[in-house]
């Protein structure tokens, strides 16, 4: 089966999903638009890349920013004719299958992936229309989560399939590394992109105020992730006073994240917008046995058993987080919660199964394309 991707290849979501695919015996060609590290990919892998700045590549959702994807249309028309794919698979229903939709090619699949549904279609009616033009010429619709499969289909009648973005449970496994912290730190953390609607800034203030209740504790905050948000992180950890406790690393490849993941004691994801689509970051602490405390907004509520797991709490709520952080430095609880979340995961949430489903997926497509 030769599927050609349409996708961001310097997106850990895209370098977890083509490599998985092309280790089934599938051949992958992915075709992009960003820079991106060729040493994430398997060398047998085909694929190409306009690799355009990153200063326009933030832009890529705008109408005006449209004009780069028919730019790169003749290159994927050339590409469909060479490599001569079964299925054409767009990753996010906005510019990336706006391309797959111009070229005509079918079977056409699209994969929503959270900004794509929740931002997209709001930021003007014409980029509204442009969502529902990629939908309708979709021959097969999927999702990560139930909650972002129901903000879908408010612009289509088709089905949407959910397919988790499951965890590698041999990849993501405890394994303490405290490479930055001894082993009498209590470290809580979490392993997100720095932006305002990932509430960094509560977890910060939260922490703040556990590490004043608890003196006579060693703890630690880490914070793995670059964003626009870092500079006015790292202004409020100095204001605060607690920078001689805080990690903040900036941008860490992919590779490095399990690393990272099995430094953590608690996982925090506080996110403050419904855009949340789906908690992969938080099924990666679970899988190495890491408690973990989410907000409850987007499709994050899916992937944790509350007070099984770890805690759902309210929103950009500082008092609810310090309580939960608080329980959580039991060492009998956290042991409790972690391994109940490894459990999860591997019932639910196993990657090898969710590539498998993938692959069905596509030979449903191929199957209803041939009568």
């Amino acid at each position: 089966m030769k599927i050609l991707i349409l996708s961001d290849p310097s997106s850990s979501h895209t370098i977890k999903w083509v490599n998985s695919l092309h280790s089934k015996g599938l051949e992958v060609f992915l075709f992009g638009l960003s820079k991106y590290d060729p040493a994430q990919y398997d060398c047998n892998i085909q694929i190409e890349s306009l690799k355009t700045p990153d200063n326009i590549k933030a832009r890529l959702d705008g109408s005006l920013s449209k004009v780069i994807y028919l730019f790169s249309y003749p290159r994927l028309k050339k590409i469909i004719r060479t490599f001569k794919p079964d299925i054409l698979h767009a990753h996010s229903a906005s510019s990336y299958s706006l391309l797959g939709a111009l070229s005509g090619f079918h079977p056409f699949a699209i994969s929503v992936w959270g900004t794509d549904i929740y931002n997209f279609p709001q930021k003007s009616n014409f980029l509204k229309e442009v969502l529902i033009y990629n939908l309708k010429k979709s021959d097969m619709l999927f999702s990560t989560s139930k909650i972002m499969a129901e903000e879908t289909k408010k612009y289509t009648n088709k089905k949407v399939n959910i397919v988790p973005f499951g965890i590698d449970t041999e990849t993501f496994k405890p394994k303490k590394t405290k490479n930055y912290f001894s082993e009498n730190d209590i470290v809580i953390g979490t392993i997100k992109s720095v932006e305002k609607k990932y509430g960094t800034e509560y977890l910060v203030t939260a922490f703040k105020k556990v590490k004043e209740n608890h003196p006579n504790l060693s703890l630690k905050l880490l914070i793995v992730g670059g964003g626009s948000m870092i500079s006015h992180i790292k202004t409020l950890v100095a204001n605060l006073g607690i920078e001689s406790d805080v990690q903040v690393t900036g941008f860490v490849s992919y590779n490095k994240i399990p690393g990272y993941h099995r430094m953590l004691d608690i996982y925090v994801a506080v996110s403050t917008e419904d855009s949340e689509s789906f908690g992969v970051a938080i099924l990666e602490a679970s899988a190495c046995e890491t408690p973990v405390i989410v907000s409850n907004v987007g499709g994050l509520p899916e992937v944790v058993d509350n007070n099984i797991t770890g805690f759902i709490i309210p929103h950009s709520n500082v008092e609810v987080l310090v309580e939960k952080i608080e329980l959580l430095l039991d060492e009998d609880l956290r042991k409790k919660l972690g391994k109940a979340g490894r459990t999860r995961v591997k019932n639910f949430f196993n990657w090898d199964e969710n590539v498998i489903q993938m692959i069905k997926n596509y030979e449903e497509i191929l199957s209803l394309n041939t009568t």
